[in-house]
Parts: C-alpha cells; structure tokens; sequence
C-alpha cells in the first residue's frame, strides 16, 4: 500500500489520484467500446467521460463534505477540496456524473435511456478501479474485525489515525470485486433482449443493494440516521427502490404496446 507513488521535486505524485483519474479514462474507454459495437453515440463517449467523470469526481467530493462530514468540514471550509484526506462518496459521483450526461445527451438529441444501457456496465467498472484507489490511500475503510483477520494500514492513513494498529474489514476490497460481478452480470443481462433503461436501472439496483450490506462494515462513518441506517444506507434503499419502479414500469409499459427493445 503506497500512498505516494514518487515525488516531483517536493510534489508528490499520489496513488489515489493517478489510479483515480486511470479508472475515468478506463471507464471511458469500455463505454466507447460498448457504443461501438451497439453501432451508435461512440462519437460522443470521450465529451461524455470528461464531462461526466469531472463532474463525478465533484459530486463524490461535495456529498461526502455535506452528508458525511459536515460537522468538521464547516469549521473547516478550506480542506472541502483536499481529496486527498479521504472523503469521495461515490453516491454523489453517480447523481451528478447522471445528471450532466442527461443534459449532454438532451443537448446533442441523444437517446437518453439507450445511451444510460450503453454506459451502466462503464460505470461500474470506473468504480471498482476507484475502490483499488482507496485502498492505496487508505481510506473508505472497515471497522474493526475484533480478531486477527484484516487490513493493517501503514500510519500515515486516515485508517491508522482512526482505528490505529486494528485489523479491519477489507470492505473497500469486497465492494470492488462486487463492482466487477456486477460489471459481469450487466453484460450478460445486454446479451438477452430487454426494455430500453432496463440495464441502467438493474445496475442502480444491483450496486445498491451491494453497498447496503457492505455499509455494515464500514468503520469510515458510524452515525445512523433515526438510529437505524447510515445515510449510505437510507441513499441505498431509496435508489434501490426508485430504480426497482423503474425497471418494472418500463417491463409493463413495453408489454403493453408490444416487443422488447435490445
């Protein structure tokens, strides 16, 4: 686990940047495939990534500072941007990195759900290499296992400071590999015939109810919201069931006035 990777001068190149940034362009770059072989929009992936995964990356910062951590950030407003501490709720990411392909896909008359089933499966993947980066910075991590299986982080994380020489659940590794089984299944579920939205809705189910469960290791964040769920959780459920609506609406409404759309 190396936090920084090597040094410009007295500038450090960190892992966490580097691998986070490689996981936009990664992501980018089996959308741009994906549209390929789908035979349409492939022209307008590389705007999309950069303006999605900037976007992103600013919607993970803000939702982790207001909904995470707001009672330390604002009484220090000038560490909201200091990435590098720790703190990208990838929740955030997804909305605002949604929202800005929606308005790009209504500016170029793009099919909005047809490019959303083009992109789920990229997402996803861009999200597991971004959990490899938190591990190498040592941050969105578990809590303690209470014996002598688990990470032990080197010192100079925001784990170490938090849980010092503890061993904890890897819960940063399991949601990246549960990422990639996701990124599996989406594929397959695009080589069946399918309502159109259908697959960005069963990516948005299948990833929330991933991170639901996986929140009960966490040791990152222990406030509950009403004393029940962590807010991850409550954002889970919510989206979960928002996205569920969704995929049985379009199933029904595609019934109804005949055939499938692939």
């Amino acid at each position: 686990m190396h936090q920084y990777l090597f040094y410009i001068g007295d500038f450090p190149i960190r892992a966490y940047g580097l691998v986070l940034s490689l996981s936009i362009i990664v992501a980018t770059g089996v959308a741009y495939f994906l549209a390929r072989q789908d035979g349409r929009y492939h022209e307008h992936v590389v705007d999309m990534g950069i303006y999605c995964g900037l976007s992103g990356l600013l919607g993970a910062r803000l939702w982790d500072v207001f909904f995470f951590d707001w009672g330390y950030y604002q009484h220090h407003l000038t560490e909201i941007f200091n990435v590098w501490q720790g703190g990208m709720a990838i929740q955030g990411g997804i909305v605002l990195g949604v929202i800005t392909g929606v308005l790009y896909c209504r500016h170029h008359r793009i099919d909005i759900l047809a490019m959303m089933d083009i992109c789920a499966p990229a997402i996803i993947f861009g999200q597991g290499l971004g959990r490899c980066a938190n591990l190498l910075n040592g941050d969105a991590f578990g809590a303690p296992t209470g014996t002598g299986f688990g990470i032990l982080y080197p010192k100079t994380t925001l784990a170490y400071h938090t849980y010092g020489a503890q061993p904890l659940w890897p819960a940063e590794i399991w949601e990246g590999q549960l990422d990639f089984l996701i990124f599996g299944l989406l594929l397959l579920y695009r080589a069946f015939p399918h309502v159109k939205g259908q697959a960005f809705a069963l990516y948005v189910m299948l990833y929330s109810a991933a991170r639901f469960f996986l929140e009960y290791l966490r040791g990152d964040y222990t406030e509950l919201i009403l004393g029940i769920f962590k807010s991850a959780q409550l954002t889970s459920v919510v989206a979960f069931a928002a996205a569920l609506a969704v995929f049985i609406y379009l199933a029904c409404s595609k019934k109804q006035s005949g055939g499938t759309d692939s």
